[in-house]
Protein backbone atom coordinates (compact mmCIF):
# COMPACT_ATOMS: atom_id res chain seq x y z
CA UNK A 1 0.00 0.00 0.00
CA UNK A 2 1.83 3.36 -1.21
CA UNK A 3 1.96 6.14 1.49
CA UNK A 4 0.81 9.65 0.68
CA UNK A 5 2.76 12.52 1.52
CA UNK A 6 1.07 14.61 4.39
CA UNK A 7 2.28 18.07 2.95
CA UNK A 8 1.59 18.04 -0.29
CA UNK A 9 -1.63 17.20 -1.73
CA UNK A 10 -1.91 14.03 -4.11
CA UNK A 11 2.09 12.83 -3.96
CA UNK A 12 3.55 10.04 -3.08
CA UNK A 13 5.26 9.82 -0.21
CA UNK A 14 9.42 9.55 -0.61
CA UNK A 15 10.43 9.19 2.87
CA UNK A 16 12.03 12.96 2.17
CA UNK A 17 11.50 13.66 5.91
CA UNK A 18 10.04 17.08 5.95
CA UNK A 19 6.85 15.70 7.99
CA UNK A 20 9.11 15.19 10.74
CA UNK A 21 10.91 18.32 11.32
CA UNK A 22 9.92 20.56 14.15
CA UNK A 23 7.84 23.66 13.36
CA UNK A 24 9.70 26.08 15.66
CA UNK A 25 13.09 25.06 14.57
CA UNK A 26 13.49 23.44 10.99
CA UNK A 27 17.04 22.46 11.83
CA UNK A 28 15.69 19.88 14.22
CA UNK A 29 13.73 16.93 14.01
CA UNK A 30 10.27 16.93 16.29
CA UNK A 31 10.80 15.06 19.81
CA UNK A 32 7.30 15.39 20.65
CA UNK A 33 8.38 18.36 23.12
CA UNK A 34 5.03 20.11 22.83
CA UNK A 35 6.63 23.56 22.43
CA UNK A 36 4.77 24.79 19.26
CA UNK A 37 1.78 24.00 21.62
CA UNK A 38 1.89 25.63 23.94
CA UNK A 39 3.01 28.99 22.52
CA UNK A 40 0.36 30.69 22.79
CA UNK A 41 -1.66 32.46 26.36
CA UNK A 42 -5.01 30.48 24.56
CA UNK A 43 -6.78 28.06 26.96
CA UNK A 44 -6.72 25.25 24.51
CA UNK A 45 -4.69 24.61 21.46
CA UNK A 46 -5.32 22.80 17.94
CA UNK A 47 -4.04 20.91 14.92
CA UNK A 48 -5.91 21.55 11.78
CA UNK A 49 -6.69 17.88 9.78
CA UNK A 50 -7.16 17.74 6.31
CA UNK A 51 -8.19 14.84 5.76
CA UNK A 52 -8.14 11.08 6.68
CA UNK A 53 -7.87 8.76 4.51
CA UNK A 54 -8.88 4.67 5.13
CA UNK A 55 -7.88 1.96 2.79
CA UNK A 56 -11.55 2.40 1.10
CA UNK A 57 -11.13 5.88 0.32
CA UNK A 58 -7.02 6.66 -0.62
CA UNK A 59 -6.39 9.08 -3.09
CA UNK A 60 -5.41 7.65 -6.84
CA UNK A 61 -2.12 7.85 -8.06
CA UNK A 62 -1.35 10.81 -10.55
Amino acid sequence: MPKYCVLEDDRLCVECGRCNMCDLDPDKYCDNCMRCLKRTEADYAAIGIDAVYTEENLPEEG
